[in-house]
């Protein structure tokens, strides 16, 4: 069986269209996804109804825990609620007045234009990231390639790299409770924490009304990694996601993931099956 409950669009980060990301899916044999744009549901307002896989409704939220930026998934959430809907709302305005002081910082090295030019051809629906201002900067010809944008201009203190302010890990953990969805812990390895100081933070996801970890996440991972997570998850009763994370056509994120990789723990879509 393939599942995938880490998937982005168009809508966030992500290369392909929800609708494409749908295909794409199916090509794979996966047959229960979840669209988890960062802080955005937008993607679900263009998914059309298909029979070959079931949707499991989800987004990514960034929020923040003892000083590190951590991402919460909300899976099986309830679109419609009012408290998750406000949320989303809060963070897609933070990242829309980031994507403005990027703009502003760029335009007094003498690139203006880039918020308005990229918003022309994202659309309305999409949050502004850095890889957007990257794409305007090298269509004008200022790099040669979207890494050098990022070397130059965006990257990790550089003049485009503006942080934004996120709420607490428990607020977040709060609205998909609210929206009776499950909240999942994203890719725990990715904020290079030590194993005491990870530990901590799955404690206080777990007190905050967390109830899984992703335990495999795309193909970067190894047995060791596997058996880390599995543990941490059991040793706190929770339940265990996997997930592709992916963005775009990679050799380590395609569409689907096996399953079995979470092991003898709980699944966290037993409930859905």
């Amino acid at each position: 069986m393939r599942v995938d409950f880490h998937t982005h669009t168009t809508m966030s980060d992500g290369s392909l269209e929800p609708h494409v990301l749908i295909e794409r899916a199916v090509a794979q044999g996966v047959e229960m996804l979840s669209i988890t744009d960062h802080d955005t549901l937008a993607a679900y307002a263009y998914l059309p109804a298909d029979p070959r896989l079931r949707i499991i409704p989800g987004i990514e939220l960034s929020c923040v825990w003892s000083g590190v930026t951590v991402h919460v998934l909300g899976l099986n959430v309830d679109l419609s609620d009012s408290v998750l809907t406000a949320a989303v709302a809060e963070q897609e305005d933070a990242r829309d007045k980031r994507a403005q002081t990027i703009d502003a910082r760029l335009a007094k090295r003498g690139h203006s234009g880039l918020y308005e030019e990229a918003r022309q051809q994202v659309g309305p629906d999409k949050a502004l990231g850095r890889p957007d201002f990257a794409r305007i900067l090298l269509q004008r010809g200022v790099v040669s390639s979207m890494q050098e944008a990022f070397d130059r201009y965006l990257g990790a203190g550089k003049v485009g790299d503006v942080k934004t302010h996120w709420p607490e890990l428990a607020e977040v953990v709060d609205w998909i409770v609210a929206s009776k969805g499950v909240a999942v812990l994203a890719h725990p390895l990715h904020y290079k924490l030590t194993r005491s100081k990870l530990r901590r933070l799955v404690v206080a996801f777990n007190e905050a009304g967390g109830r899984a970890l992703e335990v495999a996440n795309g193909r970067r991972w190894n047995e060791s990694d596997l058996s880390h997570l599995r543990g941490l998850t059991r040793d706190f009763g929770m339940m265990a996601s996997i997930g592709s994370d992916f963005h775009a056509e990679s050799p380590w994120s395609e569409v689907g993931c096996e399953a079995a990789l979470v092991g003898s723990c709980v699944p966290v879509w037993q409930a859905w099956q």
